[in-house]
């Protein structure tokens, strides 16, 4: 059930061609088990949110084909979708931007009149028919009411969520043009990190991934820090995330992380999809 991306490269305005388009498990690769949407989230030199996407498969989306070679930014957010809440519409399809902030969604949860009830004014922001969207709403009302501090933001919404309604998971990756978060909760879906030093694996060969017939390799001349659903290259680097855990990207690439929500869901949900690491 859909797949999440997300990549923050600092101070550096850098492609993210590799992990769209050329690793052996690229998202372009993955949305081939993930038909129903697929859309990239980027930021300009300004600091302007621009978010792409279609309600179609990565594969045959030309668009963004073009946009994985082309576009350059600080911090990027993409997503390939399975749909479960609402129709296959652009306005459903992922990543959702909000208040100059990127974000997608991996998961679901029922509830959704309880959650509506809860954001009042601020389902305002709202164009479109799913829980993940709702979902930013609330994390971007939180974060408001937090003084602007995103991960207790995230950490309230998702906390809220946890406690009121069903779910099984709210993994999410947000973005703003400096920053990167990551949460993994609970531990239904899985979430990755992985801290790519520049240039790639220590050996210097830049950005490889060894396939069984097939090696691809990529030159990347600044350090990275990469968010995914599944180990997206054939290195060992990539750490999965703990329930609950925040991971936070700053600025500078200085990574921190930690325990948001240590404790279950009042009421799991039942998957609607079996899940495939």
């Amino acid at each position: 059930m859909c797949r999440l991306f997300g990549l923050s490269a600092g101070p550096h305005r850098v492609h993210a061609t590799f992990w769209l388009l050329d690793a052996p498990d690229s998202l372009q690769f993955q949305g081939r088990r993930n038909p129903d949407g697929t859309g990239l989230g980027h930021f300009t030199a300004a600091g302007e949110p621009v978010v792409d996407k279609e309600p179609v498969a990565a594969y045959s989306d030309v668009e963004f084909i073009r946009e994985a070679k082309t576009v350059e930014s600080t911090t990027f957010v993409a997503h390939v979708r399975v749909a479960t809440t609402g129709e296959l519409r652009t306005e459903n399809t992922h990543p959702f931007a909000m208040d100059g902030r990127v974000m997608a969604h991996n998961g679901g949860f029922e509830g959704l009149g309880a959650l509506e009830a809860e954001l009042g004014d601020a389902m305002a922001m709202v164009q479109g028919d799913t829980d993940s969207e709702r979902y930013m709403a609330l994390v971007t009302r939180e974060i408001d009411r937090h003084d602007g501090d995103v991960g207790a933001g995230i950490s309230a919404a998702a906390g809220w969520l946890a406690a009121h309604v069903p779910l099984f998971s709210l993994n999410l990756v947000l973005a703003t043009p400096t920053d990167l978060w990551a949460l993994r909760y609970p531990d239904h879906h899985r979430l990755y990190v992985l801290d790519r030093a520049a240039g790639g694996p220590a050996d210097g060969a830049g950005l490889r991934a060894r396939g069984e017939l097939m090696e691809v390799t990529s030159d990347h001349p600044h350090r990275s820090v990469v968010v995914a659903s599944e180990p997206m290259d054939g290195h060992d680097d990539w750490r999965l995330m703990d329930s609950g855990e925040l991971v936070h990207v700053h600025e500078d690439l200085t990574v921190t992380s930690s325990l948001a929500l240590p404790d279950p869901p009042a009421v799991r949900a039942e998957d609607p999809l079996p899940y495939v690491p």
